[in-house]
């Protein structure tokens, strides 16, 4: 089958996304089954308001220089597609002579290109729909991991680690810092902060889950004990973890179009700020509170080198599985071994990737339910890449 490609990003950006998209351009430029690339300005809802840019024409310098720009150079979207759009989207398709469909993006993604995929089929029109995967958050099912979260886990390790040398060293005006990341309800991110730590004594101190329930008493007896030891306490805290009675600890109910818990900024407030305000009306400690929100999914210059190549063969490995005539999958990542690291690329079915959601699974997660284990840390260690050692003065004391 030959025709045209059109392409899409969703969802919130990844420092990596856009070397996918190069990924899948360049491949669609070299393939013999594909005569134009198209790209969807402002993902589906853009396209469905004729919002389209041929790619083809671009220079192959600008598409080359994607490998290395951070966020969604197409634009985004979080638009929930209708069962009523589906006959507009078709009639576009069809108008543009589309036969092949790479959306990249995370869980509501793939069910966008599933539902696409599917209707076209029912009504007979001949569509391969691949989907590439892409989450900060890395809870898609069916892939080892997903690009961007090496990226976003260094944001997040460094921040902890040069944030905790800031608090070690004000310890004498601030007992405790709260670093909150983003991920939703999986601990993913959250657990990306204990990557920098060489010594028990280095932040993170404390890595506070969405998977494990939070109760006040336990964070009270947590701090206190930190500070008991080292002088001062390092919290990580995932913006979905909630109470022992399952309310989020944000308090957040507001909710987005696909019905995702809107936390942080967006609800009005966060965990970490709740925290920050619970710790120092309850201990008499003066605290710092940390809220990147979206910095984590755009910051290139630490993006993970081995994040932006899988990021990238990701999409082209897309364009060969829809060459293959293989529709209603996505590329998955495999992990062939962690030591030495080696991965290989498979398919998922996007079914089963747009209804379910993986959570940091229990034998990554502490039996205090506050920090991570070691598996973690050889899982995760080989993505986010290697991390700076810093001096230590001896302070060796002068005799008066």
């Amino acid at each position: 089958m030959t025709g045209n490609a059109l392409i899409g990003q969703s969802g919130g950006p990844t420092s990596v996304i856009n070397s996918s998209l190069c990924g899948v351009v360049q491949g669609c430029l070299a393939s013999s089954s594909v005569k134009k690339v198209y790209g969807m300005r402002w993902g589906i809802e853009g396209f469905l308001q004729r919002q389209i840019t041929d790619l083809g024409r671009e220079k192959p310098e600008v598409i080359q220089a994607l490998r290395r720009t951070p966020s969604s150079a197409l634009g985004s979207c979080r638009y929930k597609l209708k069962q009523e759009d589906l006959p507009a989207v078709l009639e576009l398709l069809k108008r543009l002579e589309v036969r092949f469909l790479f959306l990249i993006g995370g869980n509501d993604t793939m069910d966008t290109i599933n539902r696409i995929e599917q209707f076209a089929s029912g009504e007979g029109y001949e569509l391969v729909g691949v989907g590439v995967p892409k989450t900060v958050d890395n809870d898609l099912y069916g892939t080892d991991h997903t690009p961007g979260y090496g990226s976003a886990a260094r944001y997040v390790a460094l921040s902890v680690q040069q944030a905790g040398r800031l608090a070690q060293d004000m310890q004498k005006v601030d007992r405790f810092v709260i670093h909150q990341t983003v991920g939703r309800n999986a601990g993913w991110l959250a657990a990306a902060a204990a990557l920098g730590r060489r010594r028990e004594s280095e932040a993170p101190h404390l890595i506070y889950l969405p998977e494990r329930p939070l109760s006040r008493a336990k964070v009270l007896s947590d701090v206190e004990g930190c500070v008991a030891r080292h002088g001062w306490a390092s919290v990580v805290v995932g913006e979905g973890i909630v109470w022992e009675n399952g309310k989020p600890v944000s308090a957040s109910e507001a909710q987005d179009r696909f019905a995702n818990v809107e936390f942080g900024a967006m609800a009005g407030t966060s965990a970490a700020m709740v925290l920050h305000h619970l710790i120092a009306a309850e201990t008499d400690y003066r605290g710092e509170f940390q809220v990147t929100e979206s910095l984590p999914m755009a910051a290139i210059d630490r993006a993970s080198e081995v994040d932006l190549e899988e990021a990238y063969r990701c999409g082209r490995r897309a364009v060969e599985l829809a060459e293959q005539g293989q529709s209603g999958v996505m590329v998955s990542i495999r992990r062939e071994n962690s030591r030495p690291y080696e991965i290989s690329y498979g398919t998922v079915p996007l079914g089963e990737v747009a209804v379910r959601a993986k959570p940091l699974p229990d034998e990554f997660i502490a039996s205090s339910g506050s920090d991570v284990t070691a598996q973690f840390i050889e899982y995760a260690a080989p993505l986010a890449g290697e991390f700076p050692s810093y001096a230590e003065l001896s302070h060796l004391p002068v005799a008066m």
